[in-house]
């Protein structure tokens, strides 16, 4: 009774507290160790601190590590870049020469283009002073470099303004051609034809491969218009060809001086004193020189573009065929030959051959033309 007594006792013990046993042999004696819940509980958080502390250092070299591999890839970097900075600066200065080299080709570029199409040049086009340039590596590196820099910037700013200003004198001409009722495409259209030209080549460039930099393509395409168009605007009557007080007989409708019918007047009368010089209306070119029916002595004058001017009933010839003559030549003298009642000048302007008023254009070209300028 005893013995079971014991063990069950035993039992219920173990039951109400359940701690741990751990058997150690010492000295040939079996001994028991016994761990209580507390123990166990301050073991296993010590196990945890431990655990943490691991992680802590590791995750602290991890940190460590990556920081350090960071920094060197932003020094590798910044290494890259100085090294690409500082080859840009030796290539800027093997290739300095032609850099200037360059300039001086578009400055002569624009040299020309001034003296063959413009001449002085206008305030307002004038060439503006270089603006300022931000500092650069490369420009404290090389000062140099930012000085040319500022010449192809001022350049640029005057070849815009030249071609605005050529475009603005270009419209300016078409406009006024139009007002006096011709049309200013054909005038183009002949300045585009191919035909008798030559002479030797002079190529315009900006590069040293030849090549051309388009907005000065763009400037030399817009002088080229405005040309063309200024020369049909120079072309077009607009001097008064006798110096006289009136016009003794207008365009259009009349009664004819010597029988009195009725009759149309394909010019203007300029009467004066016999002898008075006769002037050029435009440039161009004398196409005639001699006598036609009704008119006598006779000068015609070709200004292109189907334009034409005829000066009749004169005393004197003081040009020749072929001869180029500019606006307000003197190419006769007044008189009274052909079918004439007394010593004047009779003048005409046709387009194709078809007679037109000739007074809006001596009366109104003149003036459209000084606001073009």
């Amino acid at each position: 009774m005893k013995s079971t007594s014991a063990g069950t006792l035993a039992k219920r013990l173990k039951a109400a507290f359940p701690d741990r046993e751990l058997i150690v042999r010492s000295q040939g004696q079996v001994r028991f160790i016994r761990f209580s819940s507390g123990m166990q509980k301050a073991a296993a958080g010590v196990a945890v601190s431990l655990v943490g502390a691991w992680c802590v250092s590791m995750g602290a070299m991890a940190l460590s590590q990556f920081s350090a591999s960071t920094e060197q890839a932003a020094l590798a970097t910044r290494e890259a870049k100085v090294a690409d900075a500082a080859g840009k600066v030796a290539k800027y200065r093997e290739n300095l020469d032609g850099t200037v080299a360059d300039l001086a080709r578009r400055q002569q570029f624009i040299e020309k283009m001034i003296d063959a199409h413009i001449g002085e040049l206008p305030e307002e086009t004038e060439a503006p002073a270089a603006p300022p340039t931000p500092a650069s590596k490369l420009s404290a590196a090389l000062p140099e470099a930012s000085k040319l820099q500022q010449i192809k910037s001022s350049q640029l700013a005057l070849v815009d303004r030249l071609t605005r200003y050529a475009d603005h004198r270009a419209t300016l001409a078409s406009d006024t051609i139009r007002k006096l009722g011709l049309n200013p495409a054909p005038m183009m259209a002949r300045a585009r034809s191919k035909v008798a030209e030559g002479g030797p080549l002079e190529r315009l460039a900006t590069g040293a491969d030849g090549s051309l930099d388009p907005r000065f393509r763009r400037l030399g395409l817009s002088l080229a218009r405005m040309d063309a168009l200024e020369n049909g605007l120079a072309s077009i009557p607009q001097v008064q060809p006798a110096h006289v007080a009136y016009v003794s007989s207008s365009y259009g409708y009349r009664s004819d001086p010597f029988n009195g019918s009725a009759a149309f007047h394909a010019g203007l009368d300029f009467p004066g004193p016999m002898g008075s010089p006769i002037y050029a209306a435009a440039k161009g070119k004398v196409s005639f020189v001699g006598q036609r029916q009704g008119y006598g002595n006779c000068i015609e004058i070709s200004h292109g573009n189907g334009l034409m001017t005829r000066y009749g009933h004169l005393s004197a010839f003081g040009v020749r065929v072929g001869q180029d003559v500019d606006g307000g030549t003197r190419i006769a003298a007044m008189g009274s030959t052909g079918r004439s009642t007394g010593p004047h000048l009779h003048f005409e302007v046709r387009v194709n051959n078809r007679p037109m008023n000739p007074r809006p254009f001596l009366e109104a070209a003149r003036n459209v033309q000084q606001e073009a300028r």
